[in-house]
């Protein structure tokens, strides 16, 4: 019987389950998608529709209710400003669990745990980080491109040592020939 056992212990300390359950709600929050054992995505799974609920409200003391739970500040604002407003019409039920199969170590039960309106990234997407990494290296500061010109000069340099060499050995033959 599992009467008036309000959580799973998990077989871990308190502070070591408190701990990852607030890893693992932020890794929730970061990737919107994560992959986990059973046990301790029902668990998690507690924590981050409660902390969903009280982003659908932005209020002050909603935040530092969150902020107890939440350590990483970008993924606090995510919460706030991005996944409290798209689950604003939702009545609970933010996140689904999916099951993969079992573990191949210990036959422990895999699920997907992801936030309901979760798309899987596309093709396109997944250029389109590559196209900003370019963008990013054209925007480098103007000290890191002159070394990167340096460089590159540097390089260049021999190679042109070499054709004028090569240029002036083939032109030697010619004038002999004369």
């Amino acid at each position: 019987m599992n009467h008036r056992n309000g959580f799973n212990p998990l077989s871990r300390t308190t502070a070591h389950r408190r701990a990852m359950s607030r890893n693992m709600v932020t890794s929730l929050f970061r990737f919107e998608r994560i992959t986990t054992t059973k046990a301790k995505a029902l668990e998690v799974r507690k924590a981050a529709e409660k902390l969903i609920t009280r982003a659908k409200e932005d209020t002050v003391h909603n935040r530092r209710i969150a902020a107890k739970f939440i350590q990483d500040e970008k993924i606090l604002n995510k919460l706030f400003t991005e996944l409290g407003p798209r689950m604003k019409d939702r009545n609970g039920g933010y996140t689904r669990v999916l099951k993969i199969g079992f573990r191949q170590g210990d036959a422990a039960d895999m699920v997907i745990l992801e936030l309901v309106d979760y798309k899987l990234p596309t093709e396109e997407e997944k250029a389109k980080p590559a196209a900003k990494a370019k963008k990013a290296e054209g925007d480098a500061p103007k000290a890191e491109k002159a070394t990167a010109k340096k460089s590159a000069a540097a390089k260049k340099a021999p190679a042109k040592k070499a054709s004028a060499s090569k240029a002036k050995a083939e032109e030697a033959p010619a004038e002999a020939a004369k």
